[in-house]
């Protein structure tokens, strides 16, 4: 029986910043002793901005510097790697937030073997997988490693699917795929084996593409499945050439390297980021910037790169991926944890990390855990000033979701309220599946899909017959939303999760900062939000409050071409708004729009205000035209309310 070695201390990540702090001075407690263990420990907490440009033994010393409890944060450098821990214990949806590899490869060189956690987040846990790191949901297990229990690997295996097993005892996924997985045939898959059963379209979706050893699809079985499209950025590709040559060579052998692209998009912006000057950061930028487009210029792929003046990129790469790429069926998958973008288009679409995306440039198939299905059914219509961002929040504000409902499934966004909603509109519900941690979300194709394929892209694209859920479809659940009882939302600072209808908000915060862009607000739809308010405060000589910087930035080039061609951006100009070329931006902490000291106070159109993740600042996120009503008003207010102010 093998016994995984445990040399160290317990950490329990208490909602008590003195039970934390008492724990890294030396004193061992008990779970009683440190009262309630934090939930939603983000990946933006584990592993700040400041430290993206680490892939190495360094990440150590970095761990859950900007953890966040009771408006403290408890944990210095080094602390967590000096003393001598090896287990981390911690609440509900542990690992929320980004696909960064760098947040469990921090826990690995700080010397942690094994986290216990109520609930993981999916990509977290599939990184520490694939990165040999053990976890586990069995509380359990704490007291016994407190006894002095020795703790045998099967123990921690037994409730994981075969896959994560095999890949543990293997030490990790690249371990196993160079010695276990060069070669594999997709499952042979006919349409009477589909018939034998209903099935939903991303079941139907992976039956196509899985491997041989996989089928039947059964939820929580641990497969592979072939990709029509791979992609990372410039975070991430370094650590990726450095695994793929470790592993397989160098040089190695890329599967299809005209459908595997990458995209600078993250740091394409850092010259003029707070955070990466204040800290001296950008030298290291500029080595991961190299490292990525060497990568790119060793095997010949497609680099949607910086632009020629330095100022910002072509594009977000989830954005692109829908605005050129992505096609209903196919499945997409890249390094960052809102790849769910283009599940707007009707394709599985989701993020895995960078031991994930090393494998699948290598191989052509990526791992996965064979996910339920959650049914959303929309139903009435979005009243007027009532946006897809505002439903995404509501949904993030319901109690079932908060405590984890929506953990690792699929999100089926169907119903008759979604013949409305634009295809920017829906992304907005796909990349913000992310927040709620789900695997990826989806929208079946149908009129507006190939509307949007034809207007926008120039393809003239056929829906086949079974790009749609079957009626007796087997469910995790079903939500229905009533679309016409929403109101404008938005979310308290530190996480999405504190949302609430804008009228509930008694004490209306003043702002310094109003931020329009990322990949969630940087689309056609939401620039026609930014240009509905602000033309209408123009027409009334109305301006951005004296004390307020408003930025808004384009998602991609196609969409800045659209705001000039629809004469947009004389109004944005003239009421002095800054107005930024494409990249991840302030959403990223990377850019114009993050805040610098820790009294600013921000309102964004962006996916998440994790603490720390836009800078030191609080940060309110919104919808669109909120962000531009409160740039005018000074302080958080939505388009109506202004309205009615200077009726």
């Amino acid at each position: 029986m093998q016994i995984l070695d445990l040399p160290g201390r317990i950490l329990f990540l208490s909602a008590n910043p003195e039970a934390v702090r008492a724990q890294l001075h030396g004193r061992d407690l008990s779970w009683p002793q440190v009262g309630e263990l934090r939930s939603d420990v983000s990946t933006d907490e584990m592993t700040p901005q400041i430290t993206g440009t680490l892939y190495d033994e360094r990440l150590g010393g970095v761990l859950l510097i900007a953890y966040a409890t009771d408006g403290e944060n408890p944990i210095d450098r080094e602390q967590i790697r000096q003393g001598g821990f090896s287990v981390i214990v911690g609440g509900k949806r542990y690992g929320k937030g980004s696909s960064r590899e760098h947040s469990p490869l921090a826990h690995r060189h700080a010397g942690i073997r094994l986290i216990v956690a109520e609930s993981f987040e999916r990509i977290f846990r599939q990184n520490c997988d694939n990165l040999g790191l053990f976890t586990s949901t069995d509380m359990s297990l704490i007291a016994r490693i407190q006894a002095g229990e020795a703790i045998s690997i099967e123990t921690l295996l037994a409730d994981r699917d075969p896959l994560a097993a095999t890949l543990l005892r293997a030490g990790g996924l690249l371990a196993y795929t160079r010695s276990n997985l060069k070669c594999v045939a997709r499952a042979n898959y006919t349409e009477s084996e589909a018939n034998s059963r209903p099935m939903t379209l991303v079941e139907k979706i992976l039956a196509r593409r899985v491997v041989s050893s996989a089928w039947p699809l059964i939820p929580g079985a641990g497969s592979f499945v072939y990709t029509d499209w791979r992609f990372s950025h410039e975070y991430y590709t370094g650590m990726i050439a450095h695994l793929i040559h470790q592993y397989f060579g160098n040089p190695a052998t890329i599967y299809d390297p005209a459908t595997t692209l990458l995209f600078e998009d993250h740091l394409s912006y850092a010259h003029r980021s707070p955070v990466h000057i204040k800290h001296g950061l950008l030298p290291g930028v500029q080595k991961l910037s190299q490292e990525h487009q060497a990568f790119g210029e060793q095997y010949g792929l497609r680099n949607h790169g910086r632009l020629p003046d330095g100022e910002g990129s072509e594009g977000i790469c989830h954005a692109m991926m829908t605005e050129t790429y992505a096609l209903p069926g196919e499945v997409v998958v890249g390094t960052d944890s809102h790849t769910p973008h283009s599940g707007a288009l009707g394709c599985l679409a989701f993020g895995v990390g960078s031991t994930d995306m090393a494998n699948c440039m290598v191989h052509g198939h990526t791992r996965f855990t064979v996910p339920h299905t959650l049914k959303v059914e929309l139903r009435g219509r979005l009243p007027d000033g009532v946006t897809a961002k505002d439903l995404v929040l509501h949904l993030l504000a319901r109690r079932d979701l908060r405590e984890g409902a929506g953990l690792n499934v699929v999100f089926e966004f169907c119903g008759p309220a979604l013949a409305t909603l634009s295809i920017d509109e829906r992304a907005t519900l796909t990349n913000m599946v992310a927040e709620m941690g789900g695997f990826t979300g989806i929208v079946a194709p149908d009129q507006v899909t190939v509307d949007f394929l034809r207007e926008v892209r120039g393809v003239h694209f056929k829906i086949e017959p079974w790009m749609h859920s079957d009626a007796n479809a087997t469910y995790a659940d079903h939500i229905v939303v009533d679309c016409s009882t929403l109101d404008v939302m938005v979310a308290a600072p530190g996480d999405p999760g504190n949302s609430l209808p804008l009228q509930q908000v008694e004490s209306r915060p003043r702002i310094g900062i109003a931020y329009g862009g990322s990949c969630t607000a940087g689309k056609r739809d939401d620039f026609d939000q930014y240009f509905a308010v602000l033309s209408w405060a123009r027409s009334r000589g109305l301006g951005i409050a004296p004390d307020v910087e408003l930025y808004l930035q384009y998602g991609t080039l196609a969409v800045r071409d659209y705001c000039e061609a629809q004469g947009y951006v004389e109004v944005f100009h003239a009421l002095g708004a800054e107005m930024l070329a494409p990249g991840c931006g302030a959403c990223a902490g990377g850019g114009p729009g993050s805040s610098r000291e820790a009294h600013d106070v921000t309102v964004s159109a962006i996916n998440r205000n994790f603490p720390g993740r836009s800078g030191p600042g609080d940060v309110w996120l919104a919808n669109p035209a909120t962000v531009a009503a409160s740039a005018i008003a000074g302080e958080l207010i939505s388009f109506a309310e202004l309205q009615a102010r200077y009726s």
